[in-house]
C-alpha cells in the first residue's frame, strides 16, 4: 500500500510529557480531528523534524490555525471579495510580467523559489522544509504584498485599469499555485480554495 513510511521519534503532549490515559493527557484521534481539524493535525506532523519528538496538543494546533491557516484564508477572502465587486475576468489576456510593478515581480519570484523548494524537498520526503518555507511565504504575501497593494484593488475601474488587472492576475496566480503546492499537506482546505478560485465549472481537482 505504500513504499515509504515516515514516523516521528515520539508523540508527546504539548508540554513534552508522555501521553497516558491514566494521566488524563491522552488525545484521541477522533477528538482531535473534530476539535482541531485534520488539516491542522497534518500540518503539525509535516512541519516537525521526524527525528525529534513531536509535542502534540490543542495549543500548538491553535497557533498553526492562527498563524498559517487564518492568514492564508484572509488572503483568499481579500481576493474573492474584491474580485467579485470588480467582476474580475480570468479570460482577459495576461499583463506581461515585465510590465507589472516590481512588487508583483517580487512576489512571483518568491513563489517560484517556493515551487523549487517544494519539488526538491517533497521528493526527499522533507516535509518540514516545505511547511516552514510556505509559512514564510504566506506571511510575506499577507503582511507585505497584500498590505502594500491594497490601494491598487481599491481604485476605480476607470483609472489605472492595467495596474489593477496586474494586481488581480498576480494574486490569483499566487493563490492557485499555493493550493497546488500545499495540497499534499493540507488536502481539504486547498481543495476548497482551489475549486472556488477556479469557479463552479471547474472539473479538475487540486490533486491532479
Amino acid at each position: 500500500p505504500f513504499r515509504v513510511l515516515l514516523g516521528h521519534a515520539l508523540v508527546r503532549d504539548e508540554h513534552g510529557d508522555e501521553m497516558h490515559k491514566s494521566a488524563g493527557n491522552a488525545i484521541w484521534f477522533d477528538d482531535a480531528a473534530e476539535k482541531m481539524g485534520v488539516d491542522v493535525m497534518r500540518w503539525l506532523y509535516c512541519r516537525q523534524n521526524p527525528v525529534q519528538n513531536l509535542n502534540f496538543g490543542y495549543t500548538p494546533g491553535r497557533e498553526v490555525e492562527r498563524q498559517v491557516f487564518n492568514t492564508l484564508w484572509n488572503c483568499y477572502v481579500f481576493f474573492v471579495n474584491y474580485a467579485r465587486l470588480d467582476e474580475f475576468d480570468l479570460s482577459v489576456p495576461q499583463v506581461s510580467v515585465a510590465e507589472r510593478p516590481e512588487i508583483d515581480r517580487w512576489i512571483l519570484s518568491n513563489l517560484q523559489l517556493l515551487v523549487q523548494l517544494a519539488r526538491v524537498n517533497f521528493q526527499a520526503f522533507n516535509t518540514p522544509a516545505v511547511a516552514r518555507g510556505a509559512e514564510e511565504f504566506i506571511e510575506d504575501l499577507s503582511n507585505w504584498y497584500i498590505r502594500r497593494c491594497r490601494p491598487r484593488f481599491w481604485r476605480s475601474k476607470k483609472t489605472d485599469d492595467r495596474d489593477k488587472l496586474a494586481a488581480y492576475q498576480t494574486l490569483y496566480e499566487v493563490l492557485v499555485t499555493l493550493c497546488k503546492l500545499l495540497a499534499p499537506i493540507i488536502p481539504f482546505l486547498t481543495e476548497r480554495l482551489y475549486q472556488n478560485l477556479k469557479g463552479r465549472k471547474a472539473v479538475e481537482c487540486v490533486h491532479q
